[in-house]
């Protein structure tokens, strides 16, 4: 039973300590106290609890540390794309999903995190720097332990270029600016 302090929550949450005693002090936040000196400690079911609650995405650092024993029996999703207002928007839309969400900024990036995790399932830029979407896309379909990775195209690229991008063995593609019920339609159609 894995339990969390309040300066790691404040870590993951970007928020003052104090602000996370708060929120356990008016029971927004399940916690105990310890006994003796009174610190307090949050189950990480409660952690998680109280980020859906919050309609809070789930930190990064919070899904890497504790990856193992969240992610073993969860699908996950990894998100590739160089603008953060992006993969944040992408993590809203998949908030409600039971996915598992990881991210990535570059190709170079992604690389390591798809041979160190082996996502289900991977929501693909085309524009990157360094190692541009079409090389990841090559990258992943050459190499026969992650032959089983779907990969879904989110980009503004022109559709000749949506069209190579399957050619090159994505899953589907989608043009930018999409919408949040079509994306999940097929994120969901992908990881059945």
């Amino acid at each position: 039973m894995k339990t969390l302090k309040p300066s790691d929550i404040a870590q993951y949450c970007d928020v003052h300590q104090r602000t996370v005693s708060r929120w356990i002090a008016k029971g927004q936040l399940k916690g105990h106290k310890l006994p003796g000196r009174g610190n307090y400690r949050v189950l990480v079911d409660d952690f998680i609890s109280f980020l859906h609650q919050q309609n809070m995405p789930m930190p990064e650092a919070f899904l890497a540390s504790n990856n193992n024993e969240l992610m073993a029996d969860k699908k996950s999703i990894l998100i590739i794309d160089d603008e953060l207002s992006m993969r944040n928007a992408l993590r809203r839309a998949l908030h409600s999903t039971p996915f598992a969400i990881l991210s990535a900024q570059d190709g170079f990036q992604a690389g390591v995190k798809i041979i160190a995790e082996k996502p289900d399932l991977i929501l693909l830029d085309l524009s990157l720097p360094g190692l541009n979407g079409f090389e990841v896309i090559q990258f992943i379909r050459e190499r026969p332990e992650l032959a089983n990775i779907k990969i879904l195209v989110l980009s503004g690229l022109s559709p000749k270029e949506l069209a190579e991008s399957i050619r090159l063995g994505a899953d589907d593609a989608i043009a930018k600016p999409f919408d949040n019920h079509d994306l999940l339609d097929r994120v969901n159609m992908l990881l059945s």
